[in-house]
C-alpha cells in the first residue's frame, strides 16, 4: 500500500519556484488503480516520478508497505525498484539494438540468476502480451503497439508488485489505445498489481475506479462506481 502525507515538490528555475506538489496527501491500497490526469505542467509525472522513487520529495512522507522511499538510500532504492516496481513509458524506452525477448531479459538482470532462467522468462512475458511470434525481431521491425507490449513484458517480468504507466498510449492511435489499455488492464487482474497511470485521454481515465486530478500541484480524488 501506499502513503503519501504532505508530499511537497519545489524547483527552483531561475529566480522563480515552480511548486510542482504541494501537500499533497494520498493513500493507493494494494492491488488498486488509480489513474492521474491534470492540466501540463500540473505535476501528474513529477507525483508518478515520487511513487516509483525517481525522484524525492522536498518535503513530506512516500511510503509503500510502511517504507518511506524517500528515506531511502540510492543503493537501497535502486533494489527497490529493480523487484518492486514495473514501469511503462510513452516513448518505449527499448533498446533498438536488442531483441525483444533481449530487451525484456534487461529487467531481470539486477535480480541475478541464471541467463537460461532469464530467457524463460522473458519469452513467457513476450507470450503473456501476444508477442510469442516475435521474440528475435528488434523494436525497429515491430508497430508502435508491438513495441509498447514488449515495454509492458519487461515491466512485468519481474513480477513487481507495482505497475507505474506514464502517458503509455500518448504515441498511438486509437485502435492501438484500446488494445495497449485492454493488455494493461488485463495484466492488472491478472496479477493482482497496484497499477497507477498518468494520461491526458479522458476516455482512459473514465474507464478507471479512482481518479487523481491535479492542478497546480493539489490532488483532487473521484471515486467513479461505474468503471
Amino acid at each position: 500500500m501506499y502513503t503519501l502525507q504532505g508530499v511537497t515538490k519545489r524547483y527552483t528555475r531561475g529566480k522563480s519556484t515552480v511548486h510542482a506538489l504541494a501537500g499533497v496527501d494520498l493513500t493507493i491500497e494494494d492491488g488498486g488503480r488509480l489513474v492521474i490526469q491534470g492540466p501540463t505542467g500540473g505535476g501528474k509525472s513529477t507525483l508518478l516520478q515520487m511513487l516509483g522513487g525517481l525522484d524525492r520529495p522536498t518535503a513530506g512522507s512516500v511510503e509503500l508497505d510502511g517504507v518511506d522511499l524517500a528515506k531511502l538510500s540510492e543503493a537501497k532504492l535502486t533494489k527497490v525498484r529493480a523487484k518492486n516496481i514495473g514501469f511503462v513509458f510513452q516513448s518505449f524506452n527499448l533498446i533498438p539494438t536488442l531483441t525483444a525477448q533481449e530487451n525484456v531479459e534487461t529487467a531481470l538482470v539486477p535480480l541475478g540468476g541464471k541467463a537460461s532462467e532469464r530467457r524463460r522468462r522473458a519469452a513467457e512475458a513476450l507470450d503473456s502480451v501476444g508477442l510469442g511470434e516475435r521474440l528475435g525481431h528488434l523494436p525497429g521491425e515491430m508497430s508502435g503497439g508491438q513495441q509498447q507490449r514488449v515495454a509492458i513484458a519487461r515491466a512485468l517480468v519481474k513480477q513487481p508488485k507495482v505497475l507505474l504507466a506514464d502517458e503509455p498510449t500518448g504515441n498511438l492511435d486509437e485502435s492501438m489505445r484500446d488494445e495497449i489499455m485492454e493488455v494493461l488492464e488485463t495484466m492488472w487482474k491478472e496479477h493482482g498489481l497496484t497499477f497507477v497511470m498518468v494520461t491526458h485521454d479522458s476516455a482512459i481515465a473514465r474507464r478507471a475506479p479512482r481518479l487523481a486530478t491535479i492542478r497546480k500541484g493539489k490532488v483532487t480524488i473521484t471515486e467513479n462506481a461505474a468503471a
